[in-house]
């Protein structure tokens, strides 16, 4: 799910040729590996229909430099894109901020890519917020902005 969102999220802002080179076999044991030493600290979630995953989401601990205790971060939310405009993403979005309040979040972050128009549409509904925060971002030999959002919780 996560390298089809990719091609599918960032295939007008990313080389072609280092989208059709990302691999599933390499994501998926990269993704074990992080959720095996996650901790407890970070929360992932999945949205299923009908038995399938269509969604993921993961939260924690803002890792801004200067973040408090109070502090959380969306790291990553993908849904599958046959299920975009669904409801998969806002659903997660909002289970994600429910539960990072529940934890004693009293603010979230998110860092989009400046020209995920979608992304930064989607993410102004769900209650985000650009903070003027932008860092660069650099894959596939291309430096893109990342600009953050945050909510308020």
């Amino acid at each position: 799910m996560r390298v089809e969102g990719w091609r599918s999220a960032y295939r007008d802002l990313l080389p072609a040729a280092y989208l059709a080179a990302l691999s599933v076999a390499e994501d998926t044991e990269v993704r074990r590996e992080h959720l095996a030493r996650a901790g407890e600290e970070v929360v992932h979630l999945v949205a299923e229909r009908d038995g399938e995953v269509v969604g993921w989401a993961a939260f924690g601990p803002d890792r801004s430099p200067g973040a408090g205790p109070g502090d959380g971060e969306l790291y990553a939310l993908y849904a599958r894109p046959d299920v975009v405009g669904t409801g998969v993403g806002r659903a997660l979005t909002d289970e994600v901020a429910a539960r990072a309040a529940a934890r004693g979040c009293a603010r979230l972050s998110l860092w989009v890519l400046e020209g995920n128009a979608l992304g930064r549409r989607f993410y102004a509904k769900a209650g985000f917020v650009p903070d003027g925060a932008c860092e660069p971002w650099e894959v596939g030999g291309t430096t893109l902005a990342e600009l953050r959002y945050v909510r308020t919780l």
